[in-house]
């Protein structure tokens, strides 16, 4: 677009920058660009900047054929989007978007998020530490924060979440270590395994661990554990009861234990797929480094987030010991303040599990077999999506084998720490 100079002079500098790099702003005195953002790192060709588009933050990533604003206003800071991405009207902070990735009007998408490849949602949709892997899609209304969700295998053929959906991510005890898996990342990110459906007016209460083929029935609140998948869950209760409810106290935290631990070991499984696995791919991209170390960033960040909040809540075990020491009778009393005090106790070793590299020596032959299968892929040319999905399945199983061993490894570590959870 050609600028008059005198209208030139009324408009900011970097939003006349962008244009004549090529960026299409139809309205651009409607448009706002933080002088800290980086002019070099948007890209101009096929990128359209629609009425109210807000841009700050000097990690700020745009690449080929990113459109924002086309429905609503959009805010933008300190994300990376990758090629043809749609942001269609929200706010959007410290999150990647990977190719095709889109939402739309009303997002409210914060912190530690990557959706990746033609990943969405529709309007009204809040995310927080959430990452979805290619093709989930979600539906209107839904508050998904602090989870993982994979499955599906296209467009076509993807793990849904239906409207006006809750994934519950606060406890009464007012903490946040319930993140919950979704499917998950060792066969998540072959991108050949079946869709997860979460029906509408419904909601998961983390932390839980859902398998692929599930099929949670519309207004359906599930509050356990599926891990193996192929199944289909319904139902409500409701036949309201009561009972006391005792501020600081928690009773059997196995479940919440075992489960944070392995969405944990998840993401650094996940880490590793990016470093090893990912990296060549955003390559060959324009802007793509810096897309690639946006998401690593990302991911750093997601497991700092977990390791807070869990930390919080092993801290909270002192209270809730001295609670259940008078709450608490009859035979299970001890096993259940054991495991608190497990928890408790040995915080300091758990957390070397998680932060001493563990999980850059496990299956270290089987991730050597996957490399060589996927760098026979690899020459073909495709890009990712068809690299993987094109590999042969005994090379992906052993792609999955080696992301399991470090899953696996991990969790065992962990539990090592912990002898009691272990126990029936």
């Amino acid at each position: 677009m050609t600028i008059d100079k005198s209208e030139a002079v009324q408009l900011s500098a970097p939003v006349v920058k962008l244009m004549d790099k090529g960026v299409r702003i139809p309205n651009p005195y409607t448009v706002e660009i933080g002088k800290e953002v980086k002019i070099e790192r948007i890209a101009g060709s096929g990128v359209v900047f629609y009425s109210g588009t807000k841009i700050y933050g000097a990690q700020t990533l745009i690449s080929e054929g990113v459109k924002l604003g086309y429905e609503a206003p959009v805010t933008v800071t300190d994300c990376q989007l990758g090629p043809q991405v749609e942001l269609k009207g929200g706010f959007f902070k410290s999150s990647v978007f990977l190719e095709k990735a889109n939402m739309a009007y009303g997002a409210q998408v914060r912190e530690g998020c990557i959706l990746e490849e033609e990943a969405g949602g529709s309007h009204t949709v809040g995310l927080k530490q959430t990452i979805l892997f290619p093709f989930v899609t979600l539906g209107s209304l839904i508050n998904f924060c602090d989870c993982l969700m994979a499955g599906g295998t296209s467009r076509k053929n993807h793990s849904e979440v239906g409207s006006s959906y809750i994934h519950f991510n606060y406890t009464p005890n007012q903490d946040k270590a319930t993140a919950s898996l979704i499917g998950d990342v060792p066969q998540g990110v072959m991108l050949n395994r079946a869709p997860i459906f979460l029906g509408g007016q419904g909601g998961l209460v983390g932390p839980v661990i859902i398998g692929y083929g599930t099929v949670i029935a519309a207004g359906t609140v599930y509050r356990r554990d599926c891990p193996e998948g192929g199944k289909l869950l319904y139902g409500q209760k409701d036949d309201a009861r009561e009972k006391d409810f005792h501020m600081g106290f928690y009773a059997d935290v196995k479940q919440r234990v075992y489960n944070n631990i392995s969405y944990i070991a998840n993401l650094l499984a996940l880490k590793q797929w990016y470093l090893h696995v990912r990296k060549p791919f955003f390559e060959k991209q324009a802007l793509g480094l810096p897309l690639y170390e946006g998401a690593v960033d990302v991911l750093q960040a997601a497991l700092k987030e977990r390791l807070t909040r869990f930390q919080a809540f092993a801290e909270k075990m002192k209270m809730s010991i001295g609670i259940g020491e008078k709450l608490l009778k009859g035979p299970k009393k001890k096993v259940l303040l054991n495991r608190q005090r497990e928890l408790l106790e040995n915080w300091g070793s758990l957390a070397e599990c998680f932060t001493t590299a563990r999980e850059e020596t496990a299956g270290l032959k089987e991730k050597e077999l996957f490399g060589e299968g996927l760098k026979r892929q690899m020459d073909k040319g495709a890009d990712y999506i068809q690299v993987v999905q094109g590999l042969d399945r005994t090379v992906s199983e052993k792609g999955t084998q080696w992301l399991q061993c470090i899953v696996d490894d991990i969790l065992d570590g962990a539990l090592n720490h912990l002898p009691s959870y272990q126990e029936p």
